[in-house]
């Protein structure tokens, strides 16, 4: 069998509703919310007793999608927010733009830091890393002709 696609990245915030507005300033769509707990959901992440707000957001082309999660119990165990970008494990997303300055612009009204500057890669891309809602590391990406 072959691998079909990547379904969606998981991203768990303390602020939902924050974390929602953000990406959507990006340019993500709001696709449903939804409240996740059970004992089914346990047995799949191996977190009895789980409860769980869930916004999945997805990209406008309709191929990718942010999950979203803000854990009401179990308690969240350990902070990843501000690991620098050489840490291992899961780190960042990236979002290809059409304009980087614009899009740079309208999310700093979100609280969205630069956490270099913005580079150009040949003659192919301009780049930049962000730091958004609760510190998230998020690349974006400005494809150049």
């Amino acid at each position: 069998m072959a691998l079909k696609r990547m379904d969606n990245v998981g991203i768990v915030v303390e602020d939902l509703g924050g974390a929602i507005e953000f990406f959507r300033e990006l340019g993500l769509e709001l696709e449903g919310r939804a409240t996740i707990e059970g004992e089914w959901s346990g047995r799949v992440t191996g977190l009895a007793d789980q409860h769980v707000e869930i916004a999945m957001m997805r990209t406008p082309d309709g191929h990718s999608r942010l999950e979203l999660s803000r854990f009401l119990a179990p308690a969240v165990v350990a902070d990843h927010r501000n690991a620098p970008v050489n840490a291992l494990g899961y780190l960042r997303v990236m979002f290809t733009v059409d304009d980087i300055d614009e899009t740079l612009e309208r999310l700093r009204t979100r609280g969205a830091q630069l956490v270099g500057e913005v580079v150009q890669y040949q003659d192919s891309y301009r780049l930049c890393y962000i730091r958004g809602p609760e510190g998230l590391l998020i690349g974006l990406a400005q494809e150049l002709s």
